[in-house]
């Protein structure tokens, strides 16, 4: 396996390969900006979608939703791969036009059906540019700025994710859902326009075209998993088909081990899993996801159904959080080239799990947001900033070069599906309560949920090995 060289020698900040490094970056955090913001966009936006369409039933409109959710699960890990064959820079700007295309026809789309299939392409795009964009800063940045530089890739995801509720809601309130999706186009130009002057590209071209039958197995495995999990608030965990559905997916999921033991051109090589980072960090990223998913969408219905609050009100009350994560990741980021990833993820848990420890503890009906509600909001902020977008450059740099790009879609992935099952077990959680007691009771077991994620992030870290990558003191 190649590994990333080691460059001891820092070029200036004004040196020519570091500009053309920035410039990567920039449009490589835009798109994956673009690509998050659109998912929680529509969770805002769809109360008025239902409107539109209010011929088709709640189990239709769902797929809106729940389709991209499954399908951009199910092609992660093949389109990596195949990014590292064919070209990085090449599968981002594929990735990057789909995307924009599809968000345009998901905006003019007249029937549900059209916006379902729509929405389906656009998950395509987005796994298709998302590893490809983290390849691409991998391979454009010396190694001892890589952490700083993942750090702010990852934090865009981050941020995107949480700015999304009053983004969306003052999107949708002033200009109609159609927007939601019609905003994604500026930015898709750009990305596509300036990463054909400005990307170069980078590839493996010893890597195989994985096999047919490997491709289909982890596709098909990772989508009937997530159908099973975002379905489970319509069928119940504990009913029949949740358990044969996620059954099937567990079944796909050893054949596609089986087979690519045996296979000479593996779509995910099983080898990487004997990378301890990598391993570690894979696990630490799913217990953090399921933590956020469940911290985010857990906060802004306690903010809309306990305290009453509409959704844009409700999205400004989240925004410290976010706000929070984007002035320290790049921080965090250069600290840790100088001390390592790891120490950041021991700290970061523990903030995380203090911030739904403060809600467990002082959060009720009585609305009292600077004493109550805000000081979470700060601590699980200060966890994210230390942990997401440092999970994403520890992992990267665990990987050999030339798996970058099959090797980030495998955290991606990850992160999906710890994200999917924080979303479905908040909603188990919650339920349908009878009353105000009720609901608090429910709210408490998901403060909770981010309480055992925080603890669990801390604890999966502890076997990390990181070492410094910038000399102490050096500018970043």
């Amino acid at each position: 396996m190649t590994t990333l060289p080691v460059d001891t020698a820092i070029p200036p900040d004004d040196s020519e390969p570091l500009r053309h490094a920035r410039r990567t970056l920039l449009i490589s955090a835009l798109a994956t900006l673009a690509t998050f913001l659109d998912t929680t966009i529509l969770f805002v936006a769809f109360p008025d979608i239902v409107e539109t369409f209010s011929g088709a039933g709640a189990s239709e409109l769902s797929w809106v939703l729940n389709g991209y959710t499954i399908v951009f699960a199910a092609l992660l890990v093949p389109a990596g791969k195949l990014a590292d064959r064919q070209g990085h820079k090449r599968a981002f700007l594929l990735g990057s036009t789909v995307f924009t295309v599809a968000s345009m026809f998901c905006g003019i789309a007249t029937s549900v059906e059209l916006l379902i299939g729509f929405r389906l392409l656009q998950a395509a795009g987005a796994a298709i540019l998302i590893p490809s964009s983290l390849a691409l800063i991998m391979r454009a940045f010396p190694r001892e700025r890589i952490p700083q530089a993942v750090a702010i890739w990852g934090a865009a995801g981050a941020v995107a994710g949480a700015l999304g509720p009053t983004f969306g809601a003052g999107i949708v309130e002033a200009l109609g859902w159609r927007w939601a999706f019609f905003i994604n186009l500026p930015v898709g130009v750009f990305t596509v326009v300036a990463g054909r002057r400005h990307l170069h590209e980078s590839s493996d071209p010893e890597t195989r075209v994985p096999s047919v039958l490997g491709v289909v197995l982890i596709a098909s495995a990772a989508a009937v998993t997530s159908y099973a999990v975002v379905e489970s608030d319509r069928f119940g965990w504990g009913s029949a088909r949740t358990g044969i559905v996620l059954a099937v997916g567990v079944t796909l999921f050893a054949a596609f081990i089986l087979q690519q033991r045996r296979t000479s051109a593996p779509a995910l090589d099983l080898e990487l899993f004997r990378i301890g980072n990598f391993s570690w960090g894979n696990l630490s990223a799913f217990a953090f996801g399921l933590a956020f998913s469940a911290m985010f969408f857990g906060s802004i219905l306690f903010l809309t159904q306990v305290w009453g609050w509409s959704i844009l009100k409700a999205g400004f009350g989240v925004a410290p959080g976010p706000a929070l994560v984007a002035l320290l990741a790049p921080r965090f980021g250069k600290w840790a080239g100088q001390i390592g990833q790891r120490p950041f993820l021991l700290v970061g848990g523990l903030f995380y799990a203090a911030g739904g420890l403060h809600r467990v503890v002082f959060l009720d009906a009585d609305v009292a947001y600077l004493t109550t509600y805000l000081p979470s909001m700060l601590l699980t902020g200060i966890g994210v900033a230390c942990c997401l977008p440092q999970l994403s450059s520890l992992i990267a740099q665990a990987l050999p070069a030339n798996r970058i790009g099959v090797g980030g879609a495998v955290l991606q992935a990850v992160r999906q599906f710890g994200g999917t099952f924080g979303v479905a077990l908040t909603v188990a959680m919650l339920g349908a309560p009878s009353g105000l007691t009720d609901a608090l009771i429910g709210f408490d077991r998901v403060w909770t949920v981010i309480i055992v994620g925080g603890l669990a992030t801390t604890l999966l870290a502890i076997p990390l090995r990181t070492r410094p990558t910038l000399p102490s003191g050096a500018s970043a």
